[in-house]
């Protein structure tokens, strides 16, 4: 065997194993810090800047601590992720329901870091927290607690030319759901009624680190390795109802994220 095709020396595991912990205290270092300090910026800003001012600046804000933390987890070499097609995003022509399966808890981060203004539906618990609530109301995220006022204000928002951020399981896949949980009807019904396409975005890993019933002290194997693909948009047909749509970008994500693919999801093992 050529010293090329040598495999990695214990001396080169070792290592591995203090620099992923002293890299993962410190992207928890940084998500306590920067939450806190948003939070703390946020709060007065709520009250003193007019809405449209206060919305533009918290979702600025979110989006350039998210692109920091991505950046970070990529340079200690924590997270390998492609983010590229995302990208597309960016020259979108009107308003669009961006809609990920949800992988893991982090997934909204990895998104938000590619898009500068986006609006987001969100756990309504997530606005009492002092890391993230902050932000998050200065941005005008729309929480998830009632169904008919969380609609309401998604096709106003969009209605006015917005990219709207939505988890359409409504919560992360379940460890025991083979490619997603059964789509809930709340994306259907926003794009219905705002008339707007649903652009669904699949997100795969070679892990299923923060995942709904994760750990938190539980370590995965890194680096962890993540791939977004952006799909082509979707309509809902004219005569076709919200409960149709639903099925049918339902089987959208099961074609998709079943094809055979590098980071497909793997049946787990007890």
């Amino acid at each position: 065997m050529s010293q090329s095709e040598a495999p990695p020396t214990p001396i080169h595991r070792w290592w591995r194993w203090p620099w992923d912990a002293v890299a993962t205290a410190g992207a928890f270092i940084y998500w306590g810090v920067a939450g806190l300090l948003i939070t703390v910026i946020s709060i007065p800003l709520i009250f003193v800047l007019p809405c449209q001012v206060a919305r533009k600046l918290g979702r600025g804000m979110l989006h350039r601590a998210f692109r920091i933390f991505c950046g970070y987890l990529r340079v200690t070499r924590l997270v390998q992720a492609d983010l590229s097609s995302l990208d597309q995003l960016k020259d979108q022509q009107g308003p669009v329901i961006i809609a990920p399966n949800h992988t893991s808890l982090w997934d909204a981060v990895f998104v938000i870091s590619k898009l500068p203004q986006p609006i987001c539906i969100m756990k309504e618990s997530i606005l009492c927290n002092p890391f993230l609530g902050g932000g998050a109301r200065l941005a005008g995220y729309i929480p998830n607690g009632s169904s008919a006022r969380m609609v309401k204000a998604a096709a106003a928002a969009l209605q006015n030319g917005g990219q709207l951020l939505l988890f359409p399981e409504g919560t992360r896949t379940r460890r025991d759901a083979r490619w997603i949980n059964p789509l809930r009807g709340g994306c259907a019904l926003i794009a219905r009624c705002a008339g707007v396409p649903v652009r669904p975005v699949f997100i795969r890993s070679n892990t299923r680190f923060l995942e709904k019933g994760w750990p938190l002290w539980k370590k995965p194997e890194f680096p962890i390795r993540l791939s977004i693909e952006l799909g082509d948009p979707v309509m809902a047909g004219e005569n076709e109802t919200a409960h149709e749509f639903t099925k049918r970008l339902e089987a959208i994500y099961i074609e998709n994220l079943s094809r055979a693919h590098k980071l497909r999801r793997q049946i787990e093992e007890n």
